[in-house]
C-alpha cells in the first residue's frame, strides 16, 4: 500500500491560506488534514465549513476532514457539502458510530474512526470492516505541536495486525509529531498515512521537508 503524506492546514498560516494551500498543491504530498475542533470534546476550536469551503476552492488535492466535535452526526451532510473527501469521527464522540460510518457513506465521502490515545484498538474490532481509515491519535488532542508518543508504535501493531488478520485494505494514519525522526519506524510498525503539521509549515523549506517525509515513508 503507498505511503501518503497530509499536511496539517491547522498548522499553515491563516493570513496567507491560499499560499499555503498552492504550496501542497505543488508539493509531493497526498492529500489536505482538516482539523475541525469544537472547544467541547477537545479544548480548542479551529475552524468551520467556511474556511473548508475556502480551502475547497483552491485544493487540488483530496481533503481529510478530522472531526473532533461532539455529536458529529450532526454535522455530515454539511461537511461532505464543503468539499470533505475523507470524514473521521472519534471512537469517543458519537453513541452510534456504525449509523454515524453509513451516514458518511450515504453523503458520498470514505468513512474513518479515531481514537485517543488512551483507547485501545480492541474497540474496533467488530467496525473495522467498515472503515476506509483509522486514525490514531499520537498525541492528546486540541492543540499542534505537542510532542510524539512512544506508546504509539505498540498501538499500530496491534492495529496492523488486526486489519491483515481480516484480509482488509483499511489505511492507519497517525497525527501528531510525525517527523523524519519517527515516520520510518511508523512505517515499519505498520501505519501508511501521516499527517504533520507544524513540522511542515515550521520548516524553512515545505516543499523539500514534504518530499523528504515522502522518500522516507516509501524507502
Amino acid at each position: 500500500m503507498s505511503k501518503l503524506i497530509a499536511p496539517s492546514i491547522l498548522a499553515a498560516d491563516f493570513g496567507n491560506l491560499q499560499r499555503d494551500v498552492e504550496m501542497v498543491n505543488n508539493s509531493e504530498a497526498d492529500w489536505f488534514h482538516i482539523d475541525v475542533m469544537d472547544g467541547h470534546f477537545v479544548p480548542n476550536i479551529s475552524y468551520g465549513m467556511p474556511v473548508i469551503a475556502a480551502i475547497k476552492k483552491h485544493a487540488k488535492k483530496p481533503l481529510d476532514v478530522h472531526l473532533m466535535i461532539e455529536k458529529p452526526e450532526r454535522y455530515i451532510e454539511e461537511f461532505a457539502k464543503v468539499g470533505a473527501d475523507i470524514i473521521t469521527v472519534h471512537y469517543e464522540s458519537t453513541v452510534h458510530l456504525h449509523r454515524t460510518l453509513t451516514q458518511i457513506e450515504n453523503a458520498g465521502c470514505k468513512a474513518g474512526v479515531v481514537l485517543n490515545l488512551t483507547t485501545p484498538v480492541s474497540v474496533l474490532e467488530d467496525i473495522l470492516p467498515k472503515c476506509y481509515m483509522v486514525l490514531l491519535m499520537s498525541i492528546n488532542p486540541g492543540f499542534g505541536g505537542q510532542k510524539f508518543e512512544d506508546i504509539t508504535y505498540n498501538r499500530v501493531k496491534k492495529l496492523r495486525k488486526m486489519v491483515d488478520e481480516r484480509g482488509l485494505e483499511t489505511r492507519i494514519e497517525i497525527d501528531g509529531g510525525v517527523s523524519n525522526k519517527n515516520i520510518k519506524a511508523l512505517v515499519d510498525a505498520g501505519a501508511d498515512t501521516f499527517v504533520a503539521g507544524s513540522y511542515i509549515f515550521k520548516s524553512e523549506n515545505q516543499i523539500e521537508t514534504i518530499k523528504d517525509l515522502k522518500a522516507l515513508a516509501n524507502s
